[in-house]
C-alpha cells in the first residue's frame, strides 16, 4: 500500500474517525441546543459550523488523550494497539493532527459572534486538560461531561449572542449524562485501571457503581425535562423524554451483570438516547 495512505489510516485511526460514537455523544446535545436557541430553524451556516466543528474538536481530543496516556495505554488491553501506543506513529505527529484540527476548528468559528469566540476558549481549555484530570480526579467523567457538553452554551451564543440560564442547566444535565456513558465505558477497564493508577468513576463508585448510573440517568433527564418546561415544549418533547428514560432502563439490563462486552454495548448505545431526545425536540417544533 501507498505509505502515504498507511499514514494517512493510522491518523484516521488515531482520531477515532472509525468509531464515530464519541462524535455522536458529542452532537446530540449540541444539536438539541441550536435547535432550542433557533426556535426549531437553525440556519445552515450554523448547523454546518457546529455539526463540522463538534467533529473536528472530538477528533482533536482523542489525539491529545492518545498523547497524554501514551504511557499508560500500552497497559491496558482495549488500547494497546492504538497507532500511537503500539509506536506505530510518533507524539509529535499526534501533536501535529491535533493542532491542526485545532486551527480548523478555529478557522470554523471566525464568522461567529465575540461570546461564542471567547466560549470556544473555554471549551478548548477543558478539553486539552480533560486527559490529565485522570491522573488526581476521582470522578474524570464529570469534567468529560463539560468538554463534552460545551457545545450547548455555544450555541446559544452563537444564535442569540446571550447564554440563558436554562443552558446552564442543559450543560449540568450532559455532565450527569457523561458520568453515566462514561462509567459504563469505564466499567470495561477497570481491572486494568486500577493496575496503572488511573482514576475512573467506575474505581470510585465501587460496588454502587450500577446505582450510580441509574441515578445519573434520572438527574439528566429530570433537569432536561425541566428545561424542556422552561421552554415551553409540548408532547413530542415529553416522548422523547420517555423514549430516552426507556432506553436508559434497558442499559440497566446491560450493565448489572458487570460484564465487559455487555458494559461497552451499554456505553455504545446512548447514542440512541441522545437520538431520541434531539428527535422529540425536532417534532415539537416541527409541529
Amino acid at each position: 500500500m501507498n505509505p502515504l495512505l498507511v499514514r494517512l489510516s493510522l491518523y484516521f485511526k488515531l482520531i477515532r474517525l472509525d468509531k464515530p460514537i464519541g462524535i455522536l455523544l458529542l452532537l446530540w446535545p449540541t444539536l438539541i441546543a441550536l435547535w432550542i436557541a433557533s426556535n426549531g430553524q437553525p440556519s445552515w451556516q450554523h448547523l454546518l459550523i457546529f455539526c463540522v466543528g463538534t467533529a473536528s474538536m472530538r477528533s482533536a481530543g482523542c489525539a491529545i488523550n492518545d498523547y497524554a496516556d501514551r504511557d499508560f495505554d500500552k497497559f491496558v488491553k482495549r488500547t494497546a494497539e492504538r497507532p500511537l501506543t503500539s509506536g506505530k506513529i510518533k507524539s509529535w505527529e499526534a501533536l501535529m493532527v491535533a493542532g491542526v484540527l485545532a486551527l480548523i476548528s478555529f478557522l470554523l468559528i471566525l464568522p461567529l459572534n465575540t461570546l461564542t469566540k471567547q466560549l470556544s476558549v473555554i471549551a478548548l481549555l477543558v478539553a486539552a486538560s480533560y486527559p490529565y484530570f485522570k491522573r488526581f480526579f476521582a470522578i474524570p467523567q464529570a469534567y468529560l461531561g463539560i468538554a463534552f457538553g460545551f457545545g450547548i452554551p455555544m450555541a446559544f451564543a452563537a444564535v442569540n449572542d446571550a447564554v440563558p440560564v436554562q443552558a446552564w442547566w442543559l450543560l449540568l444535565a450532559n455532565v450527569f449524562w457523561a458520568i453515566a456513558y462514561d462509567t459504563e465505558y469505564a466499567m470495561v477497564d477497570r481491572d486494568d485501571d486500577l493496575k496503572i493508577g488511573i482514576k475512573t468513576s467506575a474505581i470510585t463508585f465501587g460496588k454502587w457503581d450500577v446505582t450510580a448510573i441509574m441515578l445519573c440517568y434520572f438527574f439528566a433527564l429530570a433537569i432536561v425535562t425541566w428545561c424542556g418546561w422552561q421552554w415551553q415544549l409540548g408532547w413530542p418533547f415529553m416522548a422523547g423524554v420517555v423514549v430516552a428514560a426507556l432506553i436508559a432502563i434497558y442499559h440497566y439490563s446491560l450493565i448489572k451483570s458487570r460484564e465487559r462486552a455487555s458494559c461497552f454495548a451499554a456505553f455504545r448505545h446512548n447514542n440512541w438516547l441522545g437520538a431520541a431526545l434531539f428527535a422529540g425536540v425536532c417534532l415539537d417544533y416541527l409541529i
